[in-house]
């Protein structure tokens, strides 16, 4: 928290403490931003009104090392004020007059936006993880899969029991057990229709039921996905 009202600082600290927050408070701009580019924070509640440089002097220089979501706290209530520190790069604003009620939420919704984007930006980060057994590539994240290097035309469901099936590769798969996987949830656990779906899932991946390469039906037990690195 960088702001120089002390009592005020005080008192959003009592609030939030024990509500599980840790909270540091600093008095001056330039050492917040020396906090800010010394420590790892989750949010940070930034006055407007400070002694040297202002809160958007502060903001500007903590956007130049940061994306660390900051809250921008302000005695006015100014359309312009509240303007400018969303251009800067401000995540929200919240004039003094806030009940803690409202401070608490907005710290929340903060959090959770920040926690999403850190969540997408991993996953746009992260290598895709391929599944890969003899000519099958599959690509869960992307709900791709290619044959020979050629793209599958599968459904959602077709896709998602192709899927359990090669993960578990080797192994036996119950058709209860793929119908807790499959998208269509609605099924009666003594529905065939699992076997409709198999069938078409075969056809697609040029098998044969009598002579498999890839889909093995087991007589009372369910489905197997050979692998083809089995010796």
């Amino acid at each position: 928290m960088i702001d120089d009202d002390q009592k005020f600082c005080r008192l959003v600290t009592d609030y939030l403490k024990p509500l599980g927050y840790a909270v540091t408070a600093v008095h001056e701009g330039p050492s917040g931003v020396e906090r800010c580019q010394a420590d790892s924070w989750d949010v940070v509640l930034l006055d407007v009104m400070l002694p040297g440089w202002d809160g958007f002097d502060v903001l500007r220089r903590i956007r130049q090392h940061s994306t660390v979501p900051v809250l921008m706290l302000t005695a006015r209530g100014d359309e312009m004020d509240r303007i400018v520190g969303l251009e800067v790069g401000a995540d929200d604003y919240l004039p003094k007059t806030f009940s803690t009620r409202e401070l608490l939420a907005r710290l929340r919704a903060v959090l959770r936006r920040s926690a999403r984007e850190e969540s997408a930006a991993a996953a746009t980060a992260a290598p895709m993880v391929e599944l890969v057994a003899g000519p099958l590539r599959m690509l869960p994240e992307a709900r791709a899969a290619f044959l020979n290097d050629d793209p599958m035309d599968l459904t959602p469901v077709e896709f998602d029991l192709l899927l359990s099936l090669v993960r578990a590769k080797g192994r036996v798969r119950s058709r209860e057990a793929l119908l807790d996987e499959v998208r269509e949830r609605n099924y009666d656990v003594f529905d065939r229709s699992i076997d409709v779906h198999v069938s078409a899932l075969r056809k697609k991946l040029g098998d044969d039921a009598r002579s498999p390469r890839f889909i093995r039906t087991m007589r009372s037990a369910g489905y197997l996905f050979i692998d083809p690195d089995a010796s």
